[in-house]
């Protein structure tokens, strides 16, 4: 793609590394975006962290090649906001892991939860604020102008999490379950979920799964069916909605608390795929539960690449001017 050379003092090399696909950008210090690239997923429990690094390094030396130069000292700043990199114990060591790969002068490695809220702030300004992102999993982060952050561990039911597509195929599978054998309230998920999967009952469809007839990662398919279930006006499918609403405000609210701005207009970013699709029902209760815990909290939905977000925190790290940031921004509009 050209451009000035990146390697120059204020250059970013940005990396949002989710589970399931990682995008890289090289950023100059004008803000211009040199090359890019998008990698396999991320997921250094599964397969280590050096074997989860090679295909960052894969996407990172595409990235390099489209902006004409070598991956090694590609930038004055490595951005890279990583899924799985939840507890600072792990950024701390991912950090130095991307550090030895040599592909920028600094490193810093934040939870990718970081990127979809600076995504969402104003580019040019201090970053401030809160973001809620709810995919497959859900988490939650605060940041302030001075670095403090507030943020939570979400590794799951034993950090106290629940929703996302994980929690909420598998409450919807549960309440269905019951209703079929007779232990639940009737719902109509008894029929629409199995026939996601062209199944009868619900029968059919935990042996499909029980037996690995469906893999593991089929049930995450069944979110959108819970969803038009619920706008269908089943009450069970809307009571999931209504949880998951009340989590997504507890949260922000929460992390809004931590960092002492609850009483002050702040932005609070709802981020991933779950909150991106604009349900209706769940838009609708989370701002109700916002006006009600957090008044002057101004909600929005971010739809802009959380690479951009990576990207962004990297150019206030290195001090680039408002006019970098807002050409950065305006690349990813």
């Amino acid at each position: 793609m050209g451009g000035e050379p990146a390697a120059g003092r204020g250059s970013v090399l940005a990396v949002d590394a989710g589970n399931s696909k990682t995008d890289v950008a090289v950023i100059g210090p004008d803000g211009s975006v040199l090359g890019t690239a998008r990698g396999g997923g991320f997921q250094p429990p599964a397969v280590g962290i050096e074997a989860a690094l090679d295909t960052l390094e894969s996407a990172v030396a595409e990235a390099a090649s489209a902006a004409g130069l070598p991956a090694r000292d590609l930038a004055d700043q490595v951005s890279a906001c990583l899924a799985n990199a939840d507890l600072p114990s792990e950024e701390r060591e991912l950090a130095q892991a991307v550090r030895a790969r040599g592909w920028g002068r600094t490193t810093e490695v934040r939870n990718d939860t970081f990127a979809v809220l600076r995504a969402g702030l104003p580019g040019g300004a201090p970053p401030r604020g809160v973001a809620v992102v709810c995919g497959a999993g859900i988490n939650c982060a605060g940041l302030l102008p001075d670095g403090r952050t507030a943020r939570f561990p979400a590794v799951g039911r034993i950090s106290g999490d629940w929703g996302g597509g994980s929690g909420l195929s598998e409450e919807a599978l549960w309440l269905a379950a019951r209703a079929e054998d007779g232990r639940g309230e009737p719902t109509e998920l008894t029929r629409t979920l199995p026939g996601h999967f062209g199944l009868g009952s619900m029968y059919e469809l935990i042996e499909a799964l029980h037996l690995g007839r469906i893999p593991f990662a089929g049930r995450y398919e069944l979110t959108p069916v819970l969803f038009e279930t619920c706008a269908a006006g089943d009450a069970v499918a809307a009571s999931v909605v209504d949880r998951l609403a009340e989590e997504v405000a507890l949260l922000a609210t929460v992390a809004l608390g931590r960092l002492g701005l609850l009483e002050e207009v702040t932005p609070v970013v709802l981020g991933g795929s779950v909150l991106a699709a604009r349900h209706p029902r769940l838009d609708g209760r989370i701002l109700e539960l916002m006006a009600a815990g957090a008044p002057k909290a101004v909600v929005e939905v971010v739809t802009a690449p959380p690479v951009l977000g990576a990207a962004l925190l990297g150019l206030d790290r290195v001090g680039a001017n408002a006019r970098a940031h807002t050409r950065l921004a305006a690349h990813y509009a």
